[in-house]
């Protein structure tokens, strides 16, 4: 097989904190340096990222350092392909730490895979003891499952985070969509299965993610998901899955039930059995979960795996009640 030319790119903002880590896992590849191209991608950072990446660069040639005036992700990424000369893109988030092998991996497994997109199931790394706990709850099925976040098995998916794609996808489906300020990476990745293409996870592609450390961090997280999945959803209603409608749909029931419980009796027992339901699941995922993960755990997880369906659940209907407003007025102008 041929050495292709690779080209990593990392879009970051305010990671002073981690840069120097996970750029430095970049730098440190087992892929032969000279096939191995790197673009910083910041979305005009106010702590000391550029600075850091600065100085990384000063002594490593592959590092380039690009600004990205539109400070999300997408915009980052559209930057950093135009300017790519790789015929291989990977794409590395600069809280994540890639293995020494993970360039390699992603290359042989596009070679061999016969799909246009790769990647490797996400490791949660906790740091704090909430975010130890909320790397536990990322990888139980209860919380808003992706197959790249429980399964640890070879397969063919629909999505995977953070993917290494053939150049030439771009050239057939089209850039990112900067209209997405997260989930840019599930409507990539959709619009290229709706292109024939096909998306392979590996447990031999492997990277340590360190995501929210904080419930408040998930929540916000989540609630942005939420959104952003509403979005996804009203323009491509056929990419729906199961999953992602359990959390807009246990919200709903839980507050149609609260306001009309009241004034229904039938609604009452109604409502107090979705959310006991809702609270005996919650209980057994902690309890499960807390078994393979550790019983300190079992306190707090009951707490992330609320955080996580509500914020998301909500944020669902807020964006999704924007969204038919805003088309009743343009259906009156």
């Amino acid at each position: 097989m041929d050495v292709p030319l690779v080209t990593v790119i990392m879009p970051v903002r305010n990671e002073e904190s981690f840069i120097a880590r996970s750029l430095g896992a970049v730098l440190t590849q087992d892929y032969p340096p000279d096939r191995l191209e790197i673009l910083v991608v910041d979305g005009r950072s106010d702590d000391q990222t550029r600075s850091i990446v600065q100085a990384l660069a000063e002594n490593d040639s592959r590092v380039h350092l690009m600004d990205n005036p539109g400070r999300i992700q997408a915009c980052a990424l559209n930057i950093g392909i135009a300017a790519a000369q790789g015929e291989i893109i990977i794409r590395m988030d600069g809280h994540s730490i890639m293995t020494p092998d993970y360039v390699r991996q992603c290359v042989y497994f596009l070679h061999t895979s016969g799909a246009e997109v790769v990647g490797g199931p996400l490791r949660y790394i906790g740091i704090t003891t909430a975010g130890r706990t909320i790397a536990a709850a990322y990888g139980s099925p209860f919380s808003i499952p992706s197959r790249f976040r429980v399964s640890r098995t070879a397969a063919y998916v629909d999505t995977i985070y953070p993917g290494a794609w053939r150049r030439d996808i771009f050239e057939r489906v089209g850039m990112f969509d900067e209209s997405f300020r997260v989930h840019e990476d599930y409507e990539m990745n959709y619009r290229i299965r709706r292109a024939g293409g096909r998306i392979y996870l590996t447990p031999e592609i492997r990277f340590d993610y360190y995501g929210r450390q904080t419930i408040q961090a998930l929540g916000r997280q989540f609630f942005r998901y939420g959104r952003d999945k509403a979005r996804m959803l009203a323009r491509f209603p056929a990419s729906a899955r199961p999953r992602h409608l359990v959390a807009p749909a246990f919200v709903l029931a839980l507050g149609t039930g609260a306001l009309l419980s009241p004034f229904s009796s039938p609604i009452a027992p109604l409502w107090a059995l979705v959310l006991g339901s809702y609270t005996l699941a919650n209980g057994i995922a902690s309890v499960r979960e807390s078994r393979r993960a550790g019983w300190r755990m079992l306190p707090r997880l009951p707490v992330v795996f609320a955080t996580m369906h509500l914020c998301w659940g909500i944020g669902f209907w807020v964006e999704a009640v924007q969204i038919v407003t805003q088309r009743g007025k343009n259906k009156h102008e």
